[in-house]
């Protein structure tokens, strides 16, 4: 399967099982979210569930797709416009990978603040 149609299908599917709420990520006073789906749980179940089954960290993958698509979708006209979310220097293998380490190391927050934390990192990607 080729690159750009598992960059689609996680696109897709994260849209399906990500519905956010968000009042900006830019500002630094915690976010007022309500997050559905697979991927609205904890770090902590996110590292169980991978370890129990490998294969479900694509369905998280895709959430997390979703998720930042929203967050895309919500920012003010003129912010993030240009912002790729699967640039080709930070692809969907990487970003998986620092998702699973960020739980790994942040067992008590949850996947939505790991993939805020990605978020934040592929804007630091877009302007290198």
């Amino acid at each position: 399967m080729s690159k750009s149609k598992i960059a689609r299908g996680c696109l897709w599917a994260g849209c399906a099982f990500g519905l956010i709420i968000t009042d900006g990520l830019a500002r630094s006073e915690a976010l007022t979210r309500k997050t559905v789906g697979l991927g609205a749980t904890t770090c902590q179940r996110f590292n169980a569930d991978i370890a129990v089954k490998p294969s479900i960290r694509r369905e998280y993958l895709a959430w997390a797709q979703g998720y930042m698509s929203g967050i895309l979708l919500s920012r003010p006209a003129g912010m993030d416009d240009d912002l790729d979310l699967v640039p080709a220097t930070f692809g969907l293998l990487d970003q998986l990978k620092f998702l699973e380490v960020f739980c790994a190391r942040n067992t008590s927050m949850d996947y939505g603040d790991a993939v805020e934390a990605l978020y934040r990192r592929l804007r630091r990607e877009s302007k290198t």
